[in-house]
């Protein structure tokens, strides 16, 4: 049986992915319509930055947050002037570097189905006098449901598997940044092999089934469009 412990990381586990999805889909999906159909000549860079952490060592990532978020850096500075403290090893440091790590899971399936979506659709919306803002909504998002149904499932699982990161920002405290992975780790460390072995399986089953989820919900909807 899972302990009391492995149960508290499952549960801040899950409430750290949640929390980063909800952030990722208000800062992601208008991030990538600005991808998207931006002309700017700082699109490719920032597309270049927004995929970083598929390529990036976790540990790299999270050494920079650490110290921007730190009493040191300009972040920890910051928010220490306005009487808020560190946000490093902090639930809410926590969220920050999980935004960050999983930004491309958000981002880059979304970008696709806006860049696929085409012209002649806005074009359609313009010619009967919808505003920006309305096509944008009732047109675009519609449209690119696949994609954003991609984006959450993906953004979701990938936040709740991540390790590196979140032990460089968030630490190995009980109960505010303990999350799965750091628990198994601290399991395996500690020779627990039993304890890992059944934590383990849950993140195995979990992730098996958002993958096995995502492969009907894209075969439906292919027979759906054929």
């Amino acid at each position: 049986m899972l302990t009391p412990s492995d149960l508290q990381a499952i549960a801040l586990t899950l409430q750290v992915a949640t929390l980063t999805t909800l952030v990722l889909l208000v800062v992601g999906v208008p991030l990538a319509w600005w991808l998207a159909r931006s002309p700017s000549v700082w699109s490719r860079p920032v597309a270049a930055l927004v995929s970083m952490p598929l390529v990036l060592p976790p540990s790299v990532l999270g050494f920079y947050l650490l110290v921007l978020m730190g009493p040191n850096g300009p972040v920890g500075q910051f928010t220490q002037a306005l009487g808020l403290g560190v946000l490093s090893f902090s639930f809410t440091g926590l969220v920050i570097a999980s935004v960050f790590y999983s930004l491309p899971f958000m981002v880059q399936p979304v970008l696709n189905a806006m860049q696929a979506l085409g012209t002649r659709p806005l074009e359609a919306a313009a010619s009967l006098r919808a505003s920006p803002v309305d096509t944008f909504f009732h047109v675009v998002l519609p449209m690119c449901r696949p994609g954003l149904v991609t984006g959450v499932i993906m953004s979701f699982a990938h936040t709740v598997g991540e390790f590196g990161v979140v032990l460089m920002v968030g630490g190995n405290i009980p109960g505010v940044t303990r999350v799965i992975s750091v628990q198994i780790y601290d399991h395996v460390e500690a020779l627990e092999y039993g304890d890992a072995h059944r934590l383990a399986a849950v993140m195995l089953g979990f992730s098996f089934a958002v993958l096995l989820a995502l492969q009907f919900y894209n075969r439906r909807r292919r027979a759906g469009a054929a």
